[in-house]
Formats: structure tokens, C-alpha cells, sequence
């Protein structure tokens, strides 16, 4: 059992005391307060409260899991003004496009290793439709049954059904009968439509990547949500963005994790804005963790925030460091993140986490506990 934390009474104004009291009896707190922990409260305060939420549901436990990410392409027609990642289909000549061929070597190099999931993102590419990918994920599963096929952001999905005339629920039934399991959680950005105006304005809107995942989770298909901070948004942006994934997460109890991935300001339309302290990224993520509470883990994506700031960040809520990622994923890294190469063993995280005195445990995709790796 967690020791419930002692805050000082001194310290506090009183309405943060009486949200700090809300918290520890385990009530919601609402968007108004939200912006008040935001606004006025110190890290010290936000991490004694994110913590004692991890570690009532957690205990000493920080999640991850052995997966690799194949990207089909970085060709895109979408014109997104934070990204560095991707080429507009017009200059497809300065990306990369990998062949079905080309994928399922990727897939089979990973014969002799204990993965278990494979992630599937990239850019919106006008000839790899939706056939092409059931085809493809077909013969992963051929290949591999027990591969855990996570796949296909809502921007990606919303395409390609929009360019096969099928709904949302059509397509992901024809998908799910191919072999995909679950959904990852890029393209939300920031829900609010004059952010979104500025930021990603050619993509699916913000009703659109809501209902893709409200409809994955009527199927049964699990998925997880994700927000980019530290652009042109404000704290009011960042709150009603987690309040609508809180409301449909009342009302369908799908979305695994949350992830706040910080912008990266190198290479992009954007490179003019300042990137979020480290302050403001331990305020991110434990008023994540703090104001999603019906969410059941907090990621820190360590390959957007660097592996030792989300190493620090264990220390404040998060209980997901995501997988070890043995591959040279490119989406951050062109945009500026510490880890131009980030691929990490097993041992590796293992040790990241042991060194915050915390449990280490392998699960997968859904989050079962597959192995714990106590500390020595």
C-alpha cells in the first residue's frame, strides 16, 4: 500500500488545497482546475500528486515492451506545419518508399528475437491504399501469428477510407479481418480547430480522429491517444484536448495509454517557435496523469523525449517508457530529438528503469504482464 502524501498547508493556496485534497480521495477534478494546477502549482506539488495516483494503480512498476516500427513511407500529401518527417507526395523523389517485399524482410529479421508487437506509421501515400496494407498485414500474420499488429494513425486511416468509399466502421472491419489489432494515437495534435487551422490543417479534423477511435473501440480494438504540446497552443488548448479523450474514454473504455510527445522545432514551417522547458514538460505529464484519470498509463515516449528526460519523468507519473523500438525510426529524429538513433535492448531499458529504483516489466501490446525483472 501507498503512503498517502502529506502537503503543507503553508504552502498552498487554497484552492490548490482543496484539488490536491480532491486528487488523494481519488475524485475528478474538472478543466477549471485543471488550468489552476497549470497556472499556479509548483512541480514538487504536481509530482506528489501524479505519483501517488502511479503508484496506487502501479506500484513500483514501469511498463514497456519489446516491439520494432516499420515505416512504409515518408511521402505525404498532407502538408503539416510541425513536421520534419515527411516529403509531399509532389517531391516524393526526397523520401523513401518501401515495397510489401521490402517490409516483410524487415519483419522476418526479427525471427530469432522475443518481439511482440510491430508498430506501422508513416506518411499518407496516395498509391498505398488500403488493399495494399491488408495484403501486407496478411502476410505478417502468415508469417508470424503471435506478431501484435498496431497499425495505421488516424490520418493514415481516415484516407484510406475516405479514398475506398468505406466508412469508418467498414474499414476497420476489413482491416481487423486482415490482421490489425489495435490502433497507436499520432495525428490528434491538438484538437482545437484554430490551433489545428495553423498547425495541420489538410488532415482529418478533430471529430474525425475521435470517431475513427471511438468506432476502433466499439469493435473491440484497443487503441491510445496522444497530444502534441509546447507549439502555438495554450493551457486552455492542452485541457480540452484531454478532456474530450476523457469523455469518450467514459463512454467506450478503449484507449490504453495517453502520451504527451513534445514538438521539436528542427527542420519544419515551425522552427521559429521555442521548444517547452523541461519545466513545462514535468508539468505536462503529471497533470496528464493527474486530470486522466480514467487512463490507465501514462507513457513517455522516449524516443520524441529523449531517454533520460523520460527517464526523469518516471519519477512523475508516467509508468510507461513504450518498447525498446530496434530500428531506426526517423519521425522525431529529423525533428530535432536527442535520440538520432533510437533503438534500445532489452538490458538497456531494463536498466533505465532499475536505475529509478523502480520494477521493470516486459507486456504487451495490451499491457499483460509478460516478465518482471526485479532489481538485483
Amino acid at each position: 500500500m501507498s503512503q498517502q502524501p502529506v502537503f503543507s498547508d503553508a504552502l498552498l493556496s487554497s484552492s490548490l488545497k482543496t484539488i490536491g485534497q480532491k486528487v488523494l480521495a481519488g475524485e475528478r477534478i474538472t478543466p477549471e482546475e485543471c488550468l489552476e494546477l497549470y497556472e499556479h502549482a509548483e512541480v514538487d506539488f504536481l509530482g506528489m500528486l501524479a505519483n501517488h495516483i502511479k503508484t496506487k494503480r502501479h506500484g513500483n512498476k514501469i511498463y514497456f515492451n519489446r516491439n520494432f516500427h516499420i515505416e512504409p513511407t515518408n511521402v505525404c500529401v498532407f502538408s503539416c506545419a510541425f513536421c520534419a518527417y515527411s516529403r509531399l507526395y509532389k517531391n516524393r523523389e526526397e523520401g523513401w518508399e518501401l515495397s510489401e517485399e521490402q517490409m516483410m524482410h524487415i519483419v522476418k529479421s526479427y525471427d530469432d528475437k522475443k518481439v511482440t508487437e510491430v508498430h506501422i506509421v508513416g506518411g499518407v501515400h496516395p498509391k498505398l491504399n488500403i488493399e495494399f496494407f491488408a495484403n501486407l498485414m496478411k502476410k505478417m500474420k502468415a508469417h508470424r501469428p503471435s506478431l501484435h499488429i498496431k497499425g495505421y494513425t488516424a490520418v493514415e486511416l481516415d484516407y484510406m477510407f475516405r479514398k475506398a468509399k468505406m466508412t469508418n466502421k467498414e474499414g476497420l472491419e476489413y482491416l481487423r479481418a486482415a490482421g490489425l489489432e489495435s490502433l497507436p494515437g499520432g495525428g490528434a495534435e491538438i484538437f482545437d480547430e484554430e490551433i489545428r487551422e495553423k498547425i495541420c490543417a489538410d488532415k482529418v479534423d478533430s471529430k474525425g480522429w475521435l470517431d475513427i477511435h471511438k468506432t476502433a473501440h466499439e469493435l473491440g480494438m484497443h487503441s491510445n491517444a496522444t497530444m502534441l504540446y509546447g507549439h502555438v497552443e495554450k493551457f486552455s488548448h492542452r485541457i480540452d484536448h484531454m478532456n474530450r479523450l476523457r469523455t469518450l474514454q467514459d463512454e467506450t473504455n478503449g484507449f490504453n495509454c495517453f502520451i504527451p510527445l513534445k514538438f521539436r522545432n528542427e527542420n519544419n514551417d515551425m522552427s521559429d517557435v521555442t521548444e517547452s522547458s523541461v519545466i513545462d514538460d514535468i508539468k505536462t505529464y503529471t497533470i496528464a496523469r493527474i486530470f486522466m484519470d480514467n487512463f490507465p498509463h501514462v507513457k513517455a515516449y522516449w524516443p520524441m523525449l529523449g531517454r533520460e528526460k523520460a527517464q526523469l519523468m518516471v519519477n512523475y507519473g508516467v509508468d510507461d517508457l513504450d518498447g525498446t523500438i530496434d530500428d531506426s525510426t526517423k519521425i522525431y529524429s529529423m525533428a530535432g530529438s536527442e535520440e538520432q538513433s533510437p533503438s534500445m535492448t532489452t538490458d538497456e531499458i531494463v536498466d533505465l528503469i532499475h536505475q529509478t529504483e523502480n520494477t521493470a516489466v516486459e507486456r504487451d501490446t495490451l499491457y499483460n504482464e509478460l516478465e518482471v525483472f526485479e532489481i538485483a
